[in-house]
């Protein structure tokens, strides 16, 4: 019996997952293992990089690679979930896009009436409905409520409660239409299997952050995973305020004037927090931190203790997934993981009240 198999018992009942993380230099793919009362496990991981031959489109690239990934980890990943699961099948495919491909965007809906009203979650759900984020260009893949106010409070489980006024945010994800259909006909082929879940990266890896550090009511998370995207998360008092989005490519000479011409701005509407969570692909974030030292940003916050940068790093990850397979852990893998495990609570509103 395998180390595995003792973990899980003798084929324990649960969730097999393949996570697909798209970005715009490389594709990762991991089996993971999510089985009630456990730890998720990522039984198996690989990355192949992204080639562009000649003069041919990004997304057309992208695709080939995508197909290598899958072809790979249905020969080398699912005889590993076969053994350790009995069987070799996914259940669900969560797959992740990063720029260029997505969009990320927050709306606020207001519910409010003179006379008091029962908040419900068929309110919310019609409401969501009726306003949905419209792209003609763009599919929307997932609408997650991050925050709720009864009455003007954070409130937790706020269904069932009478208010005259009630407040969601919104985070809604969007990814290119065209790119999105090749990727979920690709997914589908390789992995006979219509539970296939895609989402905008900036968006979950928000999420993931907001469970691992549940107790940072007051944080500024700087999301520089993608290429060509970076997203700066306001949370306040536990309810997310404002996220903007810079898009310049990581690295260029006028990435950090942009990042310190955006905190600036912010500073004009709100304080800014003491921590800072930093989130970057492992072989970019020292170059980041770096950048963002020589850019003076703490002085922004006009004290003379400069903000504190918490750079998310895969041992903050594994004491919340355990990583299984030999291969060095992704931290993109393994907030993946996470978000999937917290699925059911990210989709209530009292997750971070």
């Amino acid at each position: 019996m395998s180390f595995l198999t003792g973990l899980f018992g003798t084929h324990a009942k649960g969730e097999s997952v393949v996570l697909v993380d798209i970005n715009a230099r490389s594709i990762a793919g991991a089996y993971a293992r999510f089985v009630e009362g456990e730890q998720p496990a990522i039984l198996y991981t690989r990355r192949v990089p992204i080639e562009i031959r000649g003069d041919e489109a990004h997304g057309v690239a992208m695709l080939r690679a995508l197909k290598i990934l899958g072809n790979d980890l249905i020969k080398n990943g699912a005889p590993i979930l076969l053994r350790e699961t009995g069987s070799g099948t996914a259940d669900t495919v969560l797959v992740s896009v990063d720029a260029p491909w997505q969009d990320t965007s927050v709306r606020t809906e207001v519910f409010e009436d003179k006379e008091p009203f029962v908040f419900t979650k068929s309110l919310v759900e019609k409401r969501l409905e009726e306003t949905a984020v419209q792209s003609p260009e763009n599919l929307l893949v997932d609408e997650s409520i991050i925050g709720t106010l009864l009455n003007g409070y954070a409130t937790r489980n706020p269904y069932g409660h009478e208010a005259h006024r009630a407040t969601i945010m919104v985070l809604t994800s969007l990814i290119d239409e065209e790119v999105a259909q090749d990727i979920l006909t690709t997914l589908s082929s390789l992995f006979h299997t219509k539970n296939i879940y895609p989402i905008a990266g900036s968006s979950l890896r928000y999420q993931a952050i907001r469970v691992l550090f549940p107790h940072e009511h007051n944080a500024l998370i700087v999301d520089v995973t993608g290429e060509s995207l970076t997203t700066l998360s306001l949370v306040r008092n536990n309810i997310f305020v404002l996220l903007t989005k810079v898009a310049t490519s990581l690295g260029g000479k006028d990435w950090a004037t942009q990042i310190v011409s955006n905190l600036a701005e912010i500073a004009t509407r709100y304080p800014l927090p003491r921590t800072i969570f930093l989130i970057a692909r492992e072989s970019d974030i020292e170059d980041v931190r770096k950048t963002l030292d020589e850019a003076k940003i703490g002085s922004l916050w006009l004290v003379d203790n400069p903000p504190r940068i918490v750079s998310v790093l895969k041992d903050h990850l594994l004491g919340s997934v355990r990583q299984m397979h030999t291969a060095a852990p992704d931290v993109i893998l393994l907030c993946m993981a996470i978000y999937h495990e917290s699925k059911e609570k990210l989709t209530t509103p009292d997750l971070f009240s």
